[in-house]
């Protein structure tokens, strides 16, 4: 009976492990890195595709660090069709990763630079405007959750450099650089 007991709890504990955290905080911060190498190197971003893609369950984060590798995807592809599929993959991957976690700012954010690089007349940039504006809800608030100050940092640079911010924007960001 206590055996039982044990491989019951074992087994629920697993299923919470696989259902909650798809990768480790050291998972992610390679996987970070990783990112911008594999803007790049197509080979790795590949690779990153396919490694995210067999997780089950993934977390909001995890799915738009996936949609983030199908916009590079698309950056890589030198077909035309292969890149608007991709970057529609990519707008929809993003979309589904913000309704997971509608407050998580580097959600936001990735969706914002990837459409930021997006040429406007496709109409992929629809987004733009909303997601800037929570990102500097969550400067105004100084509500970044888990994001470590580098990030934080980053995303404060590329708002002010990406001339997509009002004046007063820029102020709140400059406070983080």
């Amino acid at each position: 009976m206590i055996k039982l007991k044990f491989i019951f709890l074992f087994i629920c504990g697993m299923g919470l492990h696989l259902a909650q955290a798809q990768l480790s905080p050291k998972e992610i911060a390679t996987l970070k890195l990783d990112l911008v190498k594999a803007v790049e190197d197509s080979r790795l971003t590949d690779s990153l595709s396919d490694k995210l893609n067999k997780l089950p369950n993934k977390s909001a984060l995890v799915t738009a660090y996936a949609g983030t590798l199908e916009a590079l995807k698309a950056k890589h592809a030198w077909n035309p069709y292969n890149k608007i599929k991709y970057v529609k993959l990519s707008i929809k991957t993003m979309e589904r990763a913000v309704n997971l976690d509608k407050e998580n700012m580097e959600i936001r954010f990735m969706r914002f630079s990837i459409q930021h690089f997006t040429p406007a007349f496709l109409g992929f940039s629809k987004e733009l405007t909303i997601d800037r504006k929570e990102i500097v809800k969550h400067y105004q608030n100084n509500n970044f959750g888990l994001a470590d100050a580098e990030l934080i940092k980053n995303v404060a640079n590329f708002m002010i450099q990406s001339n997509r911010c009002t004046p007063a924007e820029i102020k709140i960001f400059k406070k983080y650089i």
